[in-house]
């Protein structure tokens, strides 16, 4: 018998701020931003679609788009979205 393997879905462990806060910074730690796209799609999830897609103006298909694998979204986009999750980056010296 083979064993029951679920799909791992990171929106069901970002349930606080401190989480989401560290999942972020590990992923921009990395640089990846196909990663940071797919983390702050995660972190939509999590926050709950909708409420994300209303909050930072853009539809619901359209949210969704932004984080698809390949997406190439506008920065402005972007920051919508950072602004709806209420995720707020820092730059600090390297």
């Amino acid at each position: 018998m083979k064993p029951v393997v679920s799909d791992f879905d990171p929106a069901d462990s970002l349930d606080s701020e401190e989480m989401i806060a560290e999942y972020l910074s590990q992923v921009l730690a990395d640089g990846d931003a196909e990663e940071l796209l797919s983390a702050l799609g995660h972190i939509a999830k999590a926050r709950g679609m909708a409420r994300i897609a209303k909050e930072s103006g853009l539809g619901g298909e359209s949210l969704y788009k932004v984080f698809a694998p390949g997406a190439k979204p506008r920065l402005e986009t972007v920051l919508k979205v950072l602004r709806a999750l209420g995720v707020r980056l820092h730059a600090v010296p390297g």
